[in-house]
């Protein structure tokens, strides 16, 4: 007989991007645990900075949950495995609601991920200079499809009480869906941003002196405005999952058989949680090193160098010579190494830095340059205004440390550069169907045991990642 799991649980959603979605959810996951909750955290999506955030305020890993890349079943594991241990689960979406692939589905959305999960919504509506027209939304959205289950409504950019009066007395005249929330136009709820999105919370925490004080505020202010018992409520009301057998987070219980260091600091800290823990089910001790702090790699037998802001960080990447010199001669050696984006252009001979435009990218940190890189890999990674989002279907082409020929991998794309300047004989190891890849659709640049990609792989719907990549340290022992 099927178990049957109480797991409480919300989604909270908006009517479409840009509506405080991030930092609400923030703030409700800060205020939950300051109640002395045990809250776990979400993101619908292929983010990796929300979740950032989201483990540095509750404490525990947040993960993602995508359902373009994932079968139902692994939305159903991932979120299970997850969730276990707490008393709360808070889900934050992506974009708007029914947001997805594309026009006619709701594959990758955030709507599918509610429905998989049985999962009630809270609707986060930005309300600045709307008030009847908020009932308007509700009502389209709870109509919109009857298999989303919104409960309740959260009033973003609130400018006065007269404001929040007249939408919330709109709402609940012309809907059964209740306001539970109203939150006022503050700056104590904006958050640093940058070119690609959020600055990282490991870059905040140690780099912004007013860190605490900023997450401080927009708890505060969070907490003051949305009735946590009404949204506790609302999350208690989802009904029990079945309980799956595990299929991918497996205990083997045996020691682990091989070292991988993962770049972890400012420049590199995109990682999902699932790729760094299905690492070390498979048999990894994963050591964590910085290419802009530490002086050397560590003694291990593969690395791996994830995304994030390698050109705000170009200059302290170069004058780092020891570093870059260790990686180099590891790879020389034929230490397997997988770079993903942040680690790509790492990875190349250079960065070439483009000065970015205020308006379009919100912080011009980035000065014109060049700056020496490992040069591991060829070519020269070159910063432009022109910016890559996209899911990926590729297939490998040739074995390598992170998958055997004729593999079909689903991934997705999020950058701001392009490798130019490759040599006629530059060996790709992957095709892309969908997607950009590095040049002409080909991906996974690749000499001896290492390899690089713009493709982010999520582990949890390509499992031969963790797989492939410690049983290729293992073989080199």
């Amino acid at each position: 007989m099927t178990q049957l799991l109480n797991l409480p649980r919300v989604m909270l959603a908006a009517d479409h991007s840009s509506s405080g979605k991030t930092t609400i959810s923030m703030g409700i996951m800060a205020a939950l645990k300051d109640m002395g909750y045990t809250v776990q955290p979400f993101k619908v999506g292929l983010d990796y900075i929300d979740p950032g955030y989201h483990t540095e305020i509750t404490g525990r890993p947040a993960r993602n949950l995508d359902g373009y890349l994932c079968k139902s079943s692994t939305i159903h594991e991932i979120f299970q495995h997850a969730s276990k241990g707490s008393d709360i689960s808070i889900i934050e979406g992506v974009r708007g609601l029914y947001e997805g692939l594309d026009a006619t589905s709701d594959t990758g959305s955030t709507a599918q991920i509610a429905k998989i999960l049985d999962c009630p919504v809270v609707l986060i509506i930005n309300a600045r200079s709307i008030t009847r027209s908020a009932a308007a939304i509700v009502k389209g959205y709870t109509a919109f499809d009857p298999g989303v289950k919104i409960l309740g409504v959260i009033l973003n950019n609130i400018g006065s009480v007269s404001h929040s009066e007249k939408a919330k007395k709109a709402i609940e005249t012309y809907t059964d869906t209740p306001v539970i929330g109203v939150i006022p136009r503050d700056e104590g709820m904006q958050i640093s941003m940058r070119h690609l999105g959020l600055m990282p919370a490991i870059e905040g925490r140690r780099r912004l002196h007013d860190f605490d004080a900023r997450l401080g505020s927009v708890k505060s202010i969070t907490k003051q405005g949305v009735d946590m018992q009404q949204l506790l409520e609302i999350a208690r009301s989802a009904p029990p999952l079945p309980e799956l057998p595990p299929a991918l987070y497996v205990e083997h219980g045996k020691p682990p058989v091989v070292r991988v260091g993962v770049a972890l600091d400012e420049a590199f800290n995109f990682y999902y949680r699932d790729n760094l823990e299905l690492l070390e089910l498979e048999g990894s001790k994963l050591t964590y090193f910085s290419p802009l702090h530490d002086k050397k790699i560590p003694e291990v037998d593969g690395l791996y160098i994830g995304g994030g802001y390698p050109e705000l960080f170009a200059e302290e990447l170069e004058k780092n010579k020891t570093m870059r010199e260790s990686i180099y001669n590891a790879s020389q050696s034929g230490c397997p190494i997988f770079g993903e984006c942040g680690g790509l252009m790492y990875l190349t001979k250079n960065i070439v830095t483009t000065r970015l435009n205020h308006s379009k990218y919100h912080m011009a940190e980035v000065e014109p340059g060049s700056y020496e890189m490992i040069g591991a890999l060829p070519g020269n990674t070159h910063l432009t205004h022109k910016r890559v989002v996209t899911y990926t279907v590729a297939r490998i082409m040739k074995d390598t440390p992170i998958g055997v020929k004729n593999t079909s991998i689903k991934a997705h794309e999020f950058h701001h550069s392009e490798i130019l300047d490759l040599p006629e004989d530059a060996t790709f190891a992957i095709k892309t169907e969908r997607g950009t890849g590095i040049y002409n659709k080909q991906d996974g640049l690749m000499k001896e045991n290492t390899i690089a990609t713009y493709l982010h792989i999520h582990a949890a719907s390509y499992p031969r990642f963790a797989t492939s990549f410690v049983e290729k340290c293992r073989r080199l022992l």
